[in-house]
């Protein structure tokens, strides 16, 4: 139950711009990962790319 609501409050997806191949995020900006388990397994990664 509390992963269930840590999940609803801070998200599951995120969509990050890139252009020439790099992450297009602006000066203070970043991409920080928040784990709420005290022992990780192994992780899967979806990527969709969409654009021209």
């Amino acid at each position: 139950m509390p992963a269930h609501l840590k999940s609803s409050l801070l998200g599951c997806e995120l969509t990050l711009p890139i252009s020439q191949g790099q992450l297009a995020l602006g000066m203070w900006q970043g991409l920080y990962l928040g784990e709420h388990r005290n022992h990780g397994g192994s992780r899967k990664l979806l990527v969709t790319i969409q654009g021209e």
